[in-house]
């Protein structure tokens, strides 16, 4: 299974940070955020990479190269200054992910989520990971019903944790451009067919300085870095 990780987002929150370097190349506990992603996706045999970047996105590309030194195979889809958004990005970079379920990652998350085992899970259109909400994203996003299948009203709300596989299916009707994810994920949640699991580890959403500081002192005091 190849996978995506997204990084062409501006990182508006981000700022100044983000004024001269891409979100997704900002450090935490010595290395880029995206390289913490990169090497928790080639332990877990995910060698074929496909990286989507906009704003400042060929530092991106200087960074971190063909892959080889993180044992994995990079390839990157530019779109220019203008970010495409979800959907769009991923959409626009179809052509190198291929006819099978692939795996996207959004770029400005935190995880230990153990990614190996997407590598047989069973995928209609999408299969989304959710977790519990955060102090900043109280209500949610989806529930789950008895079946694990996704559902918009479900009894207890989580939070998508911006990690997901998806069939080239839920984007046949996508055209190129910019376009969001989530409408189209509420779509095919509409039809039943979507499925998705709770994770109850570790994991982050790094959308702030604030965030990203607090990242790096877990990281100092448990040792751990994903």
């Amino acid at each position: 299974m190849k996978a995506m990780i997204l990084a062409a987002g501006r990182g508006e929150r981000m700022r100044p940070l983000t004024d001269h370097t891409p979100k997704p190349l900002l450090k935490v506990a010595g290395k880029a955020l995206i390289e913490h992603t990169l090497g928790r996706l080639v332990e877990a045999g995910f060698t074929e990479i496909v990286i989507n970047h906009a704003h400042l996105g060929r530092q991106l590309e200087t960074a971190l190269g063909d892959g080889e030194r993180y044992g994995a195979r990079i390839r990157y889809s530019p779109e220019g200054e203008q970010a495409l958004e979800t959907a769009g990005g991923i959409v626009n970079a179809l052509p190198l992910l291929g006819d099978e379920p692939f795996l996207v990652v959004n770029g400005d998350i935190a995880t230990d989520f153990p990614f190996a085992m997407l590598h047989a899970v069973p995928v209609d259109l999408a299969h989304l990971i959710l977790v519990d909400n955060p102090a900043h994203h109280p209500k949610g996003d989806f529930g789950l019903d008895g079946q694990r299948r996704v559902v918009e009203d479900g009894e207890e709300p989580f939070t998508f944790s911006g990690i997901g596989v998806y069939h080239p299916a839920l984007f046949e009707q996508v055209p190129p451009g910019v376009s969001k994810l989530g409408p189209l994920l509420r779509r095919a949640i509409s039809r039943q067919r979507v499925s998705g699991q709770k994770y109850d580890g570790f994991w982050m959403d790094v959308g702030t300085p604030e965030r990203l500081q607090t990242l790096d002192s877990y990281y100092s005091q448990t040792g751990v870095s994903p």
